[in-house]
C-alpha cells in the first residue's frame, strides 16, 4: 500500500468518529478540506497567504471549547481573507462539528500522518483518493459529481491534450477533467519542464477554464485545481445563466454534464441560446453550450445520457444542427452499472467544431461497449482495461481521422454514413447487438448495487416522463398561441 492509499485511508476511516456527531459524508469531505487546506499550508511553507493570527499551528494547539471557538472564528476570517484562493475556499463556510473532541481527534490525527511521503507522492492524489472514496458511498449521493477515472483517462488519452490550448469543463464537479489534461500535458513536457517560461505560465495560470453550480462542490474543485498545481480557473456560475458566455472560447471541451431537468422547469436565460432556450432538458442545452464554446477546429469530448441521441422536437433539432456545424465523428456506448446509478444510460460524443456552418458531418462511428458488459459495480468496478479494445478502434487521431475498419454486424464498432443517419430521422440511439443487460443485472450480489439499479431505473423512467412532458409542451410562443386558439 503507497503512502498516500494509506493516509486516505486514515483519514477515511475518521469519518466514522463524526457520525454521532452527526456529521455526513459530504460535510466531512467538506471539514476535511478546511483542515487539509490549513495543513498543506503549512507543510508547503506558504500559510502567508493566510490573514496573520490564523495558522493551523495555532488551531492544532488548543484544546476543548477554545479549540472549537477559534475553528469557528477562523472559518469566517478565512472567507473574507484578501487572498483569492483563500477567500473561494472557505467562502461561508461553517463548521457542522458540535463536539470538541471531534475536532481535536481530526486535528490529532492529521499532524500523525507522514506528510513528508505524502507530498513526495503528491497531495493531490491524496485529495483525488478522498473525493473518489466519497464519490463510492453512494449514501453520499457525490457521485454526480465524480465521473469515474478510468472513464475520465481514456477520454484524456484520446484527446490528447496540448501545451497551449484553452480547455474547458462547463460542469466541472471535483474538476476531475482539468486534473487529468493538466496531468496528461504534465507527463508529456517533463513536468513543463520542456517548455519556456512564458508557456509554462499560461500553463498553471490560463489554460484551464470551467464552472460548477453548486458551491461546495466548487470548493471541493478549487482545492483539487490548487494540489495540482493549477491555480484559479473554474468559477462558481451557471454555464446556463448569461455567466456562461463569458467563458473563453476553447481548444477543447471535455465534460459529464449534470443529467435531468433545471429545477422547477426553469429554461436556459443565455440570450445567445437558440436551439434549446425554450427546453428546460440540462443536458441539451450544455450540448448547446458546447457547440458555441468551441474555438474553430475545436474539438469536445461530452458524456450524456441516451435520451439526447433519441429525443424528438428539440432533441433532433441539436442533433441536426451538431451534425452540421461540427463533425460528430464517434459514439462511445458506455456500460450500465458505471455511474452512482446502475440504471443510467450513458455514452461518450466526440467532435470537432468546423470551420463552416454546414455539412459537417460524413459519418458516425459507433462502439458499443454496453451490450453483453459485466455487470459493473462494487465487486466488478471499471478499469483502464475494459476500455483498451475501444481505444484501439479510435485510434490515433483526436479528432477520429486514422484509418478505421467496419468490424461488422457482430463486432461493436460499426461505420453509418449521414444518410443513413438522416434515415433515422437523425436517431442516433443506434445498436445493433442483443442487449443482455437484465441477464446482466441479475448476476449482481451486493445489496448495494441491488438497490442501486433499482433506483437507477426509477430515475430512469421519470427522466423519460419528463421528457416526453418537454415534448408535450409548445416549442414557441406561435405554437402556444395555436393551442390556446384551438382550444378556445
Amino acid at each position: 500500500m503507497s503512502t498516500t492509499t494509506d493516509i486516505v485511508a486514515k483519514l477515511w476511516g475518521l469519518c466514522n468518529v463524526l457520525r454521532d456527531d452527526g456529521v455526513t459524508y459530504n460535510e466531512y469531505v467538506t471539514e476535511l478540506t478546511y483542515l487539509l487546506f490549513l495543513k498543506m499550508l503549512e507543510e508547503t511553507g506558504k500559510e502567508e497567504q493566510l490573514p496573520e493570527g490564523w495558522r493551523w499551528g495555532l488551531l492544532a494547539k488548543r484544546e476543548g471549547m477554545d479549540q472549537l471557538d477559534y475553528y469557528k472564528a477562523m472559518l469566517l476570517e478565512l472567507g473574507k481573507a484578501k487572498d483569492a484562493l483563500v477567500g473561494a475556499i472557505f467562502i461561508d463556510a461553517q463548521t457542522r462539528l458540535r463536539k470538541p473532541t471531534n475536532l481535536k481527534a481530526l486535528t490529532s490525527n492529521i499532524d500523525q500522518l507522514d506528510w513528508f511521503s505524502a507530498r513526495e507522492e503528491g497531495l493531490g492524489n491524496l485529495y483525488e483518493g478522498l473525493l473518489e472514496k466519497n464519490a463510492a458511498d453512494k449514501k453520499s449521493g457525490a457521485g454526480q459529481y465524480f465521473t469515474p477515472r478510468p472513464l475520465i483517462d481514456c477520454i484524456v488519452r484520446l484527446m490528447q491534450p496540448q501545451p497551449g490550448e484553452v480547455i474547458q469543463d462547463p460542469a466541472g464537479g471535483t474538476a476531475g477533467f482539468l486534473v487529468a489534461a493538466d496531468r496528461y500535458i504534465k507527463d508529456h513536457t517533463d513536468d513543463l519542464y520542456t517548455l519556456t517560461e512564458q508557456q509554462a505560465f499560461f500553463q498553471r495560470h490560463n489554460a484551464f477554464s470551467g464552472a460548477e453550480l453548486v458551491p461546495d462542490t466548487h470548493r471541493l474543485s478549487m482545492m483539487n485545481l490548487l494540489l495540482h498545481g493549477i491555480e484559479g480557473g473554474m468559477e462558481n456560475i451557471d454555464t446556463l445563466s448569461p455567466d456562461g458566455e463569458a467563458l473563453p472560447k476553447a481548444n477543447l471541451i471535455l465534460t459529464n454534464p449534470p443529467f435531468g431537468t433545471k429545477k422547477g422547469g426553469g429554461r436556459p436565460t443565455r440570450s445567445d441560446f437558440s436551439i434549446t432556450a425554450d427546453t428546460s432538458n440540462k443536458q441539451l442545452a450544455f450540448v448547446e453550450h458546447i457547440v458555441r464554446a468551441l474555438a474553430p477546429g475545436g474539438r469536445a469530448a461530452v458524456v450524456i445520457p441516451d435520451n439526447v441521441l433519441f429525443e424528438d422536437n428539440t432533441g433532433r433539432r441539436l442533433r441536426t444542427w451538431l451534425m452540421d456545424l461540427c463533425d460528430l465523428h464517434t459514439i462511445l456506448r458506455l456500460p450500465t452499472g458505471i455511474f452512482y446509478a446502475q440504471g443510467v444510460k450513458t455514452n461518450v460524443l466526440f467532435f470537432r467544431r468546423g470551420k463552416s456552418d454546414k455539412g459537417n458531418t460524413k459519418a458516425v462511428w459507433v462502439y458499443d461497449m454496453r451490450a453483453n458488459a459485466p455487470a459493473y459495480g462494487k465487486t466488478r468496478p471499471l478499469s483502464v482495461a475494459d476500455f483498451a479494445d475501444f481505444e484501439a478502434a479510435y485510434g490515433a487521431d483526436a479528432n477520429g481521422g486514422a484509418a478505421r475498419q467496419d468490424q461488422g454486424e457482430d463486432s461493436r464498432w460499426r461505420k453509418f454514413d449521414r444518410a443513413a443517419i438522416t434515415d433515422r430521422n437523425d436517431n442516433l440511439d443506434i445498436s445493433w447487438l442483443r442487449d443482455t443487460e437484465a441477464e446482466a443485472e441479475e448476476a449482481l450480489t451486493e445489496p448495494e448495487d441491488i438497490a442501486a439499479a433499482i433506483i437507477g431505473h426509477l430515475k430512469a423512467a421519470l427522466e423519460e416522463i419528463e421528457v416526453l412532458s418537454d415534448e408535450l409542451e409548445p416549442d414557441s410562443v406561435d405554437e402556444a398561441a395555436a393551442v390556446a386558439g384551438a382550444a378556445a
